[in-house]
């Protein structure tokens, strides 16, 4: 009986110090994953002294009926505000390589999603597809900020509506746009993403300062 105890407990002892170690990765988030399958390989990674992420990853583009780019993301039910700091690493690329928050109803590169985009050549846009496989609409389905070169980014949802943030820090955030999404369920998947838009090229990204806000009545 002993024996079986101590086998217990130290079985015990291993998932919960696993389960930590999967968790204190990736920081606030749970998974990592390319979406659509792009020619180089991405990753994400999370430094829990400096409380920094850098994300590398690929892709043809977030765009048309399907997206290829490196996704880091947890599962979100209700409303939430999202909130982070973003900059591309190393030397300059191609001017609509993105990086950003997103959300998404799964992660099939043809889902569903609504995107807080920061260019290469620091175009700011709210962009969506609104069904799956939908070929996304320029301009019905984006919204252009007059400004450029904004350091944070914020998505926020509020029932069926997403909201984009955007400033410089230290100064209020500034209101992008907002977008009722009547196909995003209710429990989606919300996150970090970069994209080089060239499946040749592998681009990284330095983001920090990531808070994500759940009210109290969410889950």
């Amino acid at each position: 009986m002993n024996r079986l105890k101590l086998s217990l407990s130290i079985t015990t002892i291993f998932f919960c110090v696993r389960v930590f170690a999967q968790t204190d990765t990736l920081g606030v988030f749970t998974d990592h994953m390319d979406i659509g399958n792009p020619k180089n390989k991405g990753n994400s990674q999370y430094n829990k002294e400096t409380h920094t992420y850098t994300m590398s990853g690929s892709g043809y583009n977030i765009w048309f009926n399907r997206d290829e780019f490196q996704f880091l993301f947890k599962k979100i039910k209700g409303d939430f505000t999202a909130t982070a700091n973003f900059q591309f690493l190393g030397p300059t690329g191609n001017n609509h390589r993105k990086i950003g928050w997103t959300i998404r109803q799964s992660t099939d590169d043809k889902s569903v999603h609504v995107s807080a985009v920061d260019h290469g050549d620091g175009l700011t846009v709210m962009q969506w597809r609104s069904l799956t496989g939908e070929n996304m609409k320029d301009p019905e389905g984006e919204i252009f900020f007059p400004d450029k070169n904004f350091e944070v980014i914020q998505l926020q949802r509020i029932g069926k509506r997403i909201i984009m943030r955007v400033g410089h820090v230290g100064e209020p955030l500034k209101a992008v746009g907002s977008h009722v999404m009547s196909n995003m369920p209710d429990e989606a998947l919300v996150g970090l993403f970069i994209c080089s838009h060239d499946p040749e090229v592998t681009e990284q990204a330095r983001i920090w300062d990531v808070h994500i806000n759940i009210p109290s009545s969410g889950k």
